[in-house]
């Protein structure tokens, strides 16, 4: 390190010290340790400056530093440097923008797969809930954010993105070739399953959805099925709103969820019985899958004991995320809000716990066929298994005499 440079990094943390220490002695209120986050940064900083073995790169240690302040907060708040927002808006704007159908986290400090939509790249080479990308583009995700993950899955449609996929029984990655793909809406998938039993399978909560079940189940009640399935697993996107309005669609009394943040005002969602439009028995079906949206969906259900939700816990990133541009170019994604369910408890802390709890076993076939979507084109997922367990187990508690209604 030159000494313009080491002069330059004692002048800057000489300057922190001394704003922290004014402002310390001056406001000691309950900004305290917010200072003190500070004289440990300042301190940590110089050190690194002065001792580390080599000259650290000033750029590399303030994006680091970043990414692990965001990352400690949460799995989906996360930093874009300068380069890493530039690119992520021109993607948005772009009208070839296609992506590959998965739902990110991260879990034991990588890139997990949470849900794959249907018919999608993602499913196409046969990546699974609970896959962990340990590469995405030839960049480790150790130290990426989601979002800076999902920037680089998307792209031009067409376009190739090479993946790293660790998953349980391997000892090695597995390299996948995911050709990104305009993504078309996603149908609901209506399947009898008994004589007076309904199953209908949600990929997603999206605008709409709703008022599409609402219609749904008004033929259903003419046709005179009176029990319905709710499939909500590998469901891991859409709109909170469309969850609570699907949510009213079956619950009459009670409280459905609640939204929380230091800067969003508190908004308690509670049911509507004007909107009722389904009293007979209904069961929702949960995994670890269930993410966002369908999240709160199963927690009104659940909370308010207006059926049985059969499954596995859900995964907990029932939460809303804001985009921060910064001054220097740079943006932070962070969540600003969190839902809670019926009982007070963050359901992005503990997701949702199924009534009946049945797991769905663990050799599951995986789709390894070119089923990748066409541009816009309108899919439809696979018809649910009759071996399914969790489906099994469902329809079992609803055949059972004096189900609950509204």
């Amino acid at each position: 390190m030159s000494r313009l440079a080491k002069f330059i990094v004692i002048a800057l943390s000489l300057v922190i010290f001394l704003y922290v220490g004014i402002g310390y002695v001056l406001g000691r209120t309950s900004d305290d340790k917010t200072y003190r986050s500070l004289t440990v940064y300042g301190e940590v900083l110089q050190r690194v400056q002065m001792d580390y073995v080599d000259e650290p790169d000033l750029h590399l240690v303030t994006a680091g530093a970043l990414h692990g302040l965001l990352e400690a907060l949460d799995a989906q708040s996360g930093y874009l440097t300068p380069r890493e927002y530039i690119d992520y808006k021109q993607k948005l704007a772009s009208t070839k923008k296609a992506e590959t159908g998965v739902t990110l986290s991260k879990r034991f400090g990588y890139i997990v797969v949470v849900s794959v939509l249907p018919e999608s790249p993602a499913q196409a080479v046969g990546l699974r809930s609970g896959d962990i990308l340990e590469a995405i583009a030839g960049f480790t995700t150790r130290d990426m954010s989601v979002g800076q993950a999902m920037n680089l899955l998307a792209g031009d449609a067409g376009s190739a993105v090479r993946v790293a996929v660790v998953r349980r029984g391997r000892a090695e990655p597995q390299d996948m070739d995911l050709v990104r793909a305009q993504i078309g809406p996603q149908r609901i998938v209506t399947q009898k399953v008994e004589p007076d039993i309904m199953a209908l399978r949600l990929p997603t909560l999206d605008a709409g959805r709703a008022n599409e079940i609402r219609e749904k189940l008004v033929q259903l009640d003419k046709q005179g099925i009176h029990k319905v399935v709710l499939d909500l697993r590998d469901c891991g996107r859409g709109d909170f709103a469309e969850a609570i309005s699907i949510a009213r669609l079956f619950v009459s009394s009670g409280t459905i969820a609640t939204l929380r943040g230091q800067t969003v005002s508190r908004q308690t969602f509670t049911a509507e019985p004007a909107k009722v439009v389904w009293k007979n028995p209904v069961s929702l079906l949960i995994s670890v899958s269930t993410t966002g949206p369908a999240e709160v969906l199963a927690a009104g259900i659940a909370g308010n004991n207006r059926g049985d939700v059969v499954g596995e816990r859900t995964f907990g990133l029932a939460s809303e995320q804001k985009l921060i541009p910064l001054d220097d170019g740079a943006a932070l994604i962070l969540t600003v809000a969190s839902y809670y369910n019926s009982s007070g408890k963050s359901i992005i802390e503990d997701g949702v716990a199924p009534t009946v709890a049945v797991r769905s076993g663990s050799d599951e076939q995986i789709d390894t066929s070119d089923g990748a979507s066409s541009p816009n084109e309108t899919v439809e997922p696979k018809p649910l298994s009759p071996e399914d367990p969790v489906l099994h187990k469902a329809i079992d508690l609803l055949k059972a005499p004096a189900r609950k209604a509204a």
